[in-house]
C-alpha cells in the first residue's frame, strides 16, 4: 500500500470514528435510522403516528463545549463504585432526576460541541424530553429509537418550545412534566434561536413557575446572553415574587458581573424580601467584598427585616469568614432584634471564636 492510499484509508478511519463519536452511548434499542431534511415537526408527527408502540426519537444538537456530564441517578441508585463515572440511565425509568455536573472522568479528553435530545412518545402523544452528554450510557430496555439525522437546531427549539408553553397550571408544574423537560433542553441549545425562545418564556403573563424554571436555566447556561436578559426582566418586572426567585438564576450565572448585579439587587430592590434573598445569595459566593456588601445593608438598610436576614447571610458564609462580622454586629450594632439575631448564628456556628465571644457575653 502506498503513501497516498495509507493516507485515503486514514482518512477514511478518522471521518468513521467522527461519525461515531457523535452518536450516544447506547444498549438494548432497537435503532432505526431516519433523515428529518424534510422538516423535524413533519418527520416526528409521522414517525410517532407510526411506531406501534411506545417509542423513542432522538438527535443531536449543537451545545456549547463545556466540561460537564449530563446523565441522571436512577441507574442503580448511585454512580459507579470508583464515584467519577456515571453508570447510566434506564430510559424506562420514572424516578431518576437528570443531572448536569462536572464529576465524570468517562468524558472525553476534550469538552464537545454537542448534546443528545430524546423525546418518547405514546400513542403519537409526547410524555418525556431527555437531554444527555455523551459519556452518559442509555438504556432503552428494547424500546424502539428512531434516529433523526440532518435536524436544524432552530427546527428542534421551535418544536421544543410548543411543548415549554403547555400544561403550565400551578398545579401541574409541581412535577417534573414535560415542560419543564422542554425548557431545559432549549437552553442547552447552543444557537441563538435559543435566546429568543427563552426570552419568550420569561416574559410577564406566563405563569410564575414556568418563568422561575426559565430563568433557572437562563442563569446555568446561557452566558452572557443570559444574564443579560435576567437583568432587562428583573429590572422591569413589577412581580416581587418573580424578582425573588430571579436573584437565585442570576447567583447561578458564572459571568464575573453576576455577582454585581446581586449586589445591586440587594441595595435597590424595592421589595424587602427581594433585599433579603439577593443578600443570602450574596453570601453564597461571598468574598471578602461581598461579605462587606452584607454588613452594610446590616447597617444601611431601612427595613429590619432585611437586617436581619444579612445577619442569616453572614453566617451562611463559607470557613467560617463570617463569624468574626457577626460577632461585631453584635457587639455594635444599634437595632436590639439584629444584635439579638446576630448571636442566635453565633450560637450555631460551633466555631470556637462564636463560643468564646458568647461566653463572655453570659458571664459578665
Amino acid at each position: 500500500m502506498n503513501f497516498k492510499h495509507a493516507a485515503l484509508l486514514l482518512g477514511i478511519m478518522l471521518l468513521a470514528a467522527m461519525a461515531t463519536a457523535q452518536k450516544p452511548n447506547i444498549t438494548n434499542a432497537r435503532v432505526q435510522e431516519r433523515s428529518a431534511g424534510a422538516g423535524m415537526e413533519a418527520t416526528i408527527a409521522d414517525t410517532a403516528a407510526k411506531a406501534a408502540g411506545p417509542a423513542w426519537i432522538g438527535y443531536r444538537v449543537p451545545a456549547k463545549a463545556k466540561e460537564r456530564t449530563m446523565c441522571c441517578w436512577d441507574y442503580r441508585g448511585q454512580e459507579s463504585s470508583a464515584g467519577k463515572c456515571c453508570l447510566g440511565c434506564r430510559m424506562d425509568s420514572e424516578h431518576g432526576d437528570n443531572f448536569t455536573g462536572t464529576v465524570s472522568n468517562c468524558a472525553p479528553p476534550e469538552p464537545v460541541p454537542y448534546a443528545f435530545v430524546f423525546l418518547k412518545y405514546e400513542t403519537s402523544k409526547l410524555v418525556k424530553v431527555r437531554i444527555f452528554s455523551q459519556d452518559c450510557p442509555l438504556d432503552f430496555a428494547g424500546l424502539p429509537l428512531y434516529w433523526l439525522d440532518d435536524v436544524k437546531p432552530e427546527q428542534s427549539v421551535a418544536y421544543l418550545l410548543t411543548f415549554a408553553k403547555s400544561d403550565n397550571s400551578e398545579e401541574a408544574r409541581h412535577g417534573d412534566n414535560v415542560s419543564k423537560q422542554a425548557i431545559m433542553a432549549i437552553a442547552f441549545h447552543d444557537v441563538p434561536a435559543a435566546d429568543s425562545a427563552l426570552r419568550t418564556l420569561i416574559q410577564p403573563g406566563q405563569p410564575l413557575r414556568l418563568r422561575e424554571d426559565v430563568a433557572f436555566w437562563v442563569g446555568m447556561e446561557r452566558g452572557k446572553q443570559g444574564l443579560e436578559l435576567l437583568r432587562q426582566t428583573v429590572k422591569s418586572d413589577s412581580d416581587d415574587r418573580f424578582r425573588e426567585k430571579a436573584t437565585f438564576a442570576i447567583s447561578q450565572s458564572t459571568e464575573p458581573e453576576a455577582l454585581q448585579d446581586l449586589i445591586g439587587m440587594a441595595h435597590n430592590d424595592s421589595s424587602p424580601r427581594v433585599r433579603g434573598q439577593a443578600l443570602f445569595w450574596l453570601a453564597q459566593k461571598a468574598g471578602r467584598k461581598e461579605a462587606g456588601e452584607i454588613s452594610a445593608a446590616i447597617e444601611n438598610d431601612p427595613d429590619t427585616e432585611v437586617k436581619k436576614k444579612a445577619v442569616f447571610a453572614l453566617s451562611q458564609i463559607h470557613d467560617g469568614d463570617g463569624v468574626p462580622l457577626l460577632i461585631n454586629v453584635a457587639k455594635t450594632n444599634r437595632n436590639p432584634a439584629v444584635r439579638k439575631q446576630a448571636i442566635f448564628w453565633l450560637g450555631q456556628s460551633n466555631d470556637p471564636r462564636a463560643l468564646n465571644f458568647i461566653e463572655g457575653v453570659l458571664t459578665k
